[in-house]
């Protein structure tokens, strides 16, 4: 046991001082475009949310249409949306290569999950890309299909990684990550749909800078509408 422990020290520190692999030749933007208006619009609603409201005191990063690279010799995968604890690019320069796309190798660490928002048959989102975020260990895989013809039983599933598989979970709690998916029928950018959106253990969503902002008025203006009740001037304070 001891000669195990020790190999596997080894192992480490040769991995912590290993150089650098050469990145140069990664390509981290291909000027694609995302493929609708919808998928736009609900990447930046999972994003937003997360910066505005979410948990200020920890460090993480989420960002959406981002490539995540495995290895420096294999292609990326590119999510609608990924979120990874823990990590962050901090004040660097954000046009150097190894800041413009998730690097594993780079930041120590898969995402923590990724999220698929499914526009046609053919996005491989429960074959190909499945099977790359097992292989990635990215422990959570989420998988919306707003779409009247689902490629899967739910319009939404919540899949956890088991034992290098993912598994649908019965429910839509991510529990280490402190959050849970659900839909919402609501607008948001002008836009009337159900959306997937973050929410707490308890179903309560994490609001917009819009709603935000909403909630701050119709406070305002209850308390308002409460002092002059109580013959006070709000102008006054």
């Amino acid at each position: 046991m001891a000669e195990v422990m020790e190999a596997d020290g080894i192992e480490r520190r040769a991995e912590l001082y290993a150089p650098m692999p050469d990145m140069r030749h990664i390509i981290t933007e291909d000027d694609e475009p995302v493929d609708n208006v919808f998928s736009a619009k609900q990447q930046r609603l999972l994003v937003e949310p997360l910066y505005t409201a979410w948990q200020k005191e920890r460090v993480f990063l989420a960002d959406a249409n981002v490539g995540v690279f495995r290895s420096p010799y294999l292609p990326p995968l590119v999510p609608d949306m990924f979120l990874s604890l823990d990590v962050r690019v901090g004040d660097e320069d954000w046009w150097l290569k190894e800041n413009r796309s998730y690097f594993i190798w780079m930041h120590g660490k898969p995402p923590d999950v990724v999220v698929e928002v499914v526009s046609n048959e053919k996005g491989g989102e429960l074959d190909r890309k499945m099977r790359g975020y097992a292989g990635m260990g990215i422990p959570y895989y989420v998988v919306y299909d707003p779409q009247p013809t689902s490629i899967q039983s739910k319009p939404l599933i919540v899949y956890q990684l088991v034992a290098g598989e993912y598994l649908p979970r019965p429910d839509f709690q991510l529990a280490r990550l402190q959050l849970s998916a659900c839909l919402w029928d609501g607008e948001f950018e002008n836009g009337r749909a159900v959306w997937l959106r973050w929410a707490d253990a308890e179903g309560n969503l994490f609001p917009t800078g819009a709603e935000r902002a909403e909630q701050a008025e119709e406070r305002s203006a209850r308390l308002a509408a409460r002092l002059r009740e109580l013959g006070i001037d709000p102008a006054s304070i």
